[in-house]
């Protein structure tokens, strides 16, 4: 039976009984209930997709009231698609696992997304995401490392199988939202992307941890996505793509659609991807992207390090990035910008439409077990411009490719950088710049707030 919402609604201290958990969130919030009092059930097999529905719907209403929480405690909650709202908090229990459904009708479809034009699998549409929000202010899905499960290995399966009628749901993703927060969560096997702010501002992610096969396919860790002031910081993702993919459209969609991803910032990030990398730039950047600043960053066993991923069609630009204290360990490269990464969503884009790449800076980089140092492929009539490179020392496989350094319509400089670059980056005695003032996102201070489970 679900307990009237007046009576399980209030302050913390007086209205739920258990223990009290303290987390750090961009605000508290005055009202609190648990999901089993709207008929939530932990088994693992009864589905929760219409407890989330009512408990979110119902604490909807104290938006105004200094805002509601909704606590997943202890159990395995398994749950299709749900939408948040706004001064809400969704807290997950350390002990507490959403269980991603299997069952596609649980999953609306969606159209495509403006900046895309088409669905990224299927050109059709999309499913929804499994925690999903848009038009939000103020919202935070957090934990003390509560897990989120996609359950992806079935729809992997329709993907290899070429049975999706729609592009695969991702885990978390707030549209056209301002002021989130998703953080001290573990996420594992999601059906695609896991993290996907797109068209939002002042997003802070911080503390996840993002577990995925290395031959899951496209189970990117987070991608901002047409974003802006946007900090990322202390994660740990093991992906089968991108452990971070900074995006903003493709091709004439994104370039219509024009918002770029800019002001975003990544720290300590670890990563382990096989076959992709540490850092994508791209590939559908026709928004733009520029001003991003990337610093104390570890990849192990990782395709390369920091990559740019652009193509004919794609116009925009990728400008201003700033990348310092890189520690490598076992990579095929370090450096890799592609200008042919072809991939169109249709044969619609516009061949004139040639990206802009400049103001590329790279500093203060440590990399052992390399096979290729760099591969850097501008675009013929369209080099890639204001590339620097200083202090970075490169420690080579047992085998290695004889030509270290492929370069190719690019310029710039470099300095103090074994082995020696290509003929393009001349030695110069210099330091890359790397911007020491602050973003605004980097001012938000989180606050002490508490949950009862």
């Amino acid at each position: 039976m679900i307990i009237p919402i007046v009576l399980i609604l209030g302050s913390l201290g007086s209205t739920l009984a258990g223990t009290t958990i303290e987390f750090q969130a961009i605000n508290c919030r005055k009202h609190s209930a648990v999901l089993t009092d709207f008929g939530g059930v932990g088994d693992g097999k009864t589905s929760n997709t219409k407890a989330f529905k009512t408990a979110i719907s119902k604490l909807s209403r104290y938006a105004s009231d200094g805002g509601a929480q909704l606590i997943v405690p202890p159990g395995k909650w398994l749950t299709g698609s749900f939408n948040l709202t706004s001064h809400f908090t969704l807290f997950l229990h350390k002990d507490a696992v959403l269980l991603a459904s299997q069952d596609e009708a649980e999953w609306p479809a969606f159209p495509p997304l403006p900046s895309y034009g088409v669905g990224r699998d299927e050109p059709a549409g999309r499913f929804s995401s499994l925690i999903y929000g848009t038009n939000l202010t103020d919202v935070v899905v957090t934990g003390n490392n509560g897990t989120i499960d996609g359950q992806g290995q079935a729809w992997w399966d329709k993907f290899h199988q070429k049975k999706l009628k729609l592009t695969r749901p991702y885990l978390i993703e707030f549209l056209y939202s301002d002021q989130v927060q998703i953080s001290n969560l573990t996420l594992i096997n999601s059906p695609s992307w896991n993290v996907h702010p797109t068209y939002s501002s002042n997003v802070l992610i911080q503390w996840l941890t993002v577990l995925a096969p290395v031959d899951s396919p496209n189970t990117d860790g987070i991608n901002p996505d047409s974003c802006s002031n946007v900090r990322i910081e202390d994660c740990f993702v093991v992906s089968g793509d991108d452990c971070i993919a900074v995006k903003s459209g493709w091709d004439q969609y994104g370039i219509k659609f024009g918002m770029p991803t800019q002001h975003l910032v990544i720290r300590r990030l670890t990563c382990i991807s096989p076959d992709s990398a540490t850092i994508a730039l791209g590939s559908e950047m026709s928004g733009g992207i520029r001003d991003v600043r990337a610093e104390d960053i570890i990849a192990i066993n990782t395709q390369s390090g920091v990559r740019i991923k652009t193509a004919v069609g794609r116009g925009a630009y990728v400008k201003d990035i700033f990348v310092r204290r890189m520690t490598l360990k076992t990579m095929k490269y370090v450096f890799w910008m592609t200008g042919s990464y072809g991939s169109h969503p249709d044969p619609g884009y516009d061949p004139k439409a040639l990206p802009e790449i400049k103001g590329i800076n790279y500093r203060d980089i440590v990399a052992d077990n390399v096979t290729y140092s760099a591969r850097l492929e501008g675009l013929k009539n369209d080099p890639f411009t204001g590339i620097c490179i200083s202090n970075v020392k490169i420690s080579l496989t047992e085998k290695p490719k004889d030509l270290q350094w492929n370069c190719t319509d690019i310029q710039g400089v470099s300095s103090e950088v074994t082995p020696q670059p290509c003929a393009p980056l001349p030695e110069k005695s210099i330091e890359c710049p790397f911007p020491e003032d602050r973003l605004p996102i980097d001012n938000v201070k989180l606050k002490t707030c508490s949950a009862r489970t």
